[in-house]
């Protein structure tokens, strides 16, 4: 699929991963068409190399969590597939990585929940003892597991720049104390179901992003954007789990790491571009996403 060839449907951005339309007809505003491409990206970098398989694998991963949080809390979703008769339906030519989806009033926050210490936590946790505000007991270290998870949002930034920690007071002055206590709290209750789930499939869920808007017609709180895949959270097989440890993950850390390891021969530093990926790089990325798939989902994805 090239730009352009999504009859009845114009580009209005590109991100990352995905591309969002909005219909042509403007009496449809009500709608957003959100597909999902095989890029992948890596320290704010689109790389050149595409990942075969990986727009559709996410795409049926975060529809298939929708279907098991549907009760938290409303989703976007206004259609999933190819259907002529069906007002909301999804383009032919992109259906399997691509969602019809309601227009929402973006909130401009990045829903973060960690359970365990990784990442940027991490860091910031060793200079000064806490996590976006958030005090933590004495002592921990990598992979850590959190006594509760907590909620670190992140305001979001520009293409190509990087999402900024924030606390819980400055999130509520961005957006009001009421509506982030509830982004907060549905945050925590989506992820405690989520890492439930993984956990009775084997994996951790050690931190995720979600995405929220308000409806226009209600004003009620809707999950958007994607939800739960490599590309937003961090899977690890819990039997290579140790704390102290860096563990194996489904998410790019393997793809990172060869980046920053002198096979690449890329020095991210100078500002360069990244290079292409070597195919057996591409494959073994690939197949990651397709094992945290079906790992997950007991299935195969619909390639």
């Amino acid at each position: 699929m090239t730009d352009g060839e999504i009859r009845g449907w114009v580009k209005v951005s590109s991100g990352k991963v995905r591309d969002i339309y909005a219909p042509a007809d403007q009496n449809q505003s009500d709608r957003l068409l959100l597909v999902t491409s095989d890029r992948i990206s890596a320290f704010d970098y689109i790389l050149p190399t595409r990942i075969p398989g990986k727009g559709k694998i996410l795409n049926q991963l975060a529809l298939w969590w929708m279907r098991q949080l549907k009760d938290i809390v409303d989703n976007h979703l206004l259609s999933t597939t190819h259907d002529p008769e069906n007002p909301y339906s999804v383009p032919k030519n992109v259906e399997g990585r691509a969602v019809v989806v309601k227009a929402l009033r973006m909130i401009p926050i990045e829903c973060v929940v960690r359970g365990y210490l990784t990442g940027s936590a991490l860091v910031e946790y060793e200079e000064n003892g806490t996590v976006c505000g958030i005090e933590l007991a004495e002592g921990l270290t990598e992979a850590s597991r959190l006594n509760t998870p907590i909620f670190t949002p992140a305001a979001k930034a520009e293409l190509g720049e990087h999402d900024e920690n924030i606390t819980f007071a400055q999130a509520s002055d961005t957006v009001g104390a009421d509506l982030a206590a509830r982004l907060r709290d549905t945050s925590i209750s989506l992820y405690e179901r989520a890492r439930d789930i993984a956990a009775d499939r084997g994996l951790i869920i050690a931190d995720t992003k979600f995405e929220f808007g308000l409806d226009p017609a209600t004003g009620s709180l809707v999950l958007g954007d994607e939800i739960l895949t490599p590309d937003s959270s961090r899977f690890w097989p819990a039997d290579k789990w140790v704390e102290g440890q860096p563990t194996p993950s489904f998410d790019k850390q393997y793809l990172r790491d060869w980046l920053s390891s002198e096979k690449s021969a890329w020095d991210r530093t100078l500002g360069t571009e990244p290079p292409a990926l070597p195919d057996e790089i591409a494959a073994a990325t690939a197949a990651r996403y397709v094992e945290a798939f079906t790992r997950l989902t007991g299935e195969e994805p619909k390639l």
